[in-house]
């Protein structure tokens, strides 16, 4: 049983949670698990979700499992992905809510809903974003390797959520750093994604600040919808995109 348990967590990345699948493909059936708990090896986190004795398992390593063992299509994103990749270090985030997007349908498991993280995780499930490509890549957060938005979908995914899981003023100040988007990637979302108001808020945030990609976009063929969105009762409209929103560039 040694031999099996080191070689185990030779396989096993650092500070990660490993499912009863992932341990399965390993060949470590649910009662060797249990012997390994009782052998001090291994410790419960949940039903089906188990870490290493003497690890410092975080919110990382329970999305790691999620994306990497179960195969779920989450992605951190919106303002979470934004300070991960250097764009949001400046706002107090320590204790506040980590985004999760997912696809419609999504659900987490019991084990991870219900662990109490260092920070509140949320899942955000939407189909506004589908067939982007580009939109996501592997970024390294703590030694963990974890799939999070582009500086591009994470800015559509804070307009998505604005006004209600994403305050708007925040929303734009982060905005104001974001002087390498790509275009050929907001193209890709602004012709593809089905949000109208998620459209229309970041064109007009983006022509607001005068963003370094707006001269490379070609919007005549964006569908921006029709009739007014009001984003903040009693706010000023914006003619152009039809938005009622409050006075805040």
């Amino acid at each position: 049983m040694t031999t099996k348990i080191n070689q185990l967590l030779q396989k096993w990345p650092n500070n990660t949670v490993a499912t009863a699948k992932w341990l399965k493909s390993e060949g470590v059936d649910h009662r060797l698990a249990s012997k390994y708990v009782q052998s001090s090896w291994l410790k419960r986190l949940g039903h089906g979700a188990y870490v290493r004795v003497g690890s410092d398992v975080n919110w990382t390593g329970g999305v790691h499992a999620l994306q990497t063992q179960l195969g779920l299509d989450v992605h951190l994103g919106g303002v979470t992905a934004m300070d991960l990749r250097g764009h949001a270090h400046y706002l107090a985030l320590g204790g506040r809510t980590i985004v999760l997007f997912g696809n419609p349908g999504t659900k987490l498991p019991a084990w991870f809903s219900s662990h109490q993280w260092s920070q509140p995780v949320t899942l955000v499930t939407t189909g506004v974003f589908q067939n982007c490509n580009e939109c996501t890549s592997t970024l390294d957060v703590n030694g963990i390797e974890l799939t999070t938005a582009s500086l591009e979908l994470a800015a559509f995914e804070m307009m998505y959520l604005v006004p209600k899981q994403q305050s708007y003023e925040e929303a734009v100040q982060i905005m104001t750093s974001l002087t390498t988007l790509r275009p050929k990637v907001v193209q890709q979302l602004l012709e593809r994604c089905t949000s109208v108001k998620t459209k229309r808020l970041f064109m007009h945030v983006a022509e607001e600040l005068e963003l370094p990609c707006l001269p490379h976009l070609d919007v005549s063929d964006v569908n921006f919808g029709s009739g007014r969105r009001s984003i903040h009762t009693g706010g000023r409209l914006e003619r152009k995109y039809d938005l009622v929103i409050a006075d805040t560039i």
